[in-house]
């Protein structure tokens, strides 16, 4: 049976309480053998890719130049795509849940993608989104990493759970 493949968004230039809070979401991934997969660079990024590798988990990075050696050094396996801000649909695509912390716009282009494909998002202190405008989407909120993966982790196993769309 294959892991899942989780994307884990967010700010390239986070707080320091948002790097714990993606660190610890890296290794809970990985301790759950999923795949990890960011968009390769700094910051939240790097703090996921830091905690899975630590918990021996695989980490891919999807990045926006050419160059796979723009990859952060937790990254397993860097796909550079030339796509710029574009990588975003990428990682929309490859991934099957996603969690997202802290963010800018990057961050919010990508949980739009993410919940245009039917994809269950959850978010730990990141963008409040208008819940009015989202019935039927996939989109939660979580207070911390281990409620996060909790969430997600029920939303993946729910039949409703647009997986691979």
């Amino acid at each position: 049976m294959r892991g899942r493949v989780v994307a884990v968004l967010g700010a390239s230039r986070p707080s320091a309480a948002e790097l714990n809070l993606a660190r610890e979401v890296g290794a809970l991934l990985a301790e759950r053998g999923a795949v990890v997969v960011t968009g390769g660079l700094g910051g939240v990024m790097a703090a996921a890719s830091e905690g899975a590798r630590e918990k021996h988990g695989l980490v891919i990075g999807i990045l926006p130049g050419v160059s796979a050696s723009d990859a952060n050094s937790h990254v397993g396996l860097a796909i550079p795509t030339g796509l710029g801000d574009a990588r975003n649909a990428v990682i929309a695509n490859c991934a099957e849940g996603f969690v997202a912390i802290g963010g800018g716009l990057g961050t919010l282009s990508e949980i739009a993608f993410a919940l245009k494909r039917g994809k269950p998002v959850v978010g730990v202190s990141t963008w409040k989104l208008d819940h009015r405008r989202l019935e039927g989407v996939a989109w939660h909120t979580a207070h911390s990493p281990a409620e996060a993966i909790e969430t997600l982790w029920a939303a993946l196993s729910s039949p409703q759970a647009t997986l691979g769309a």
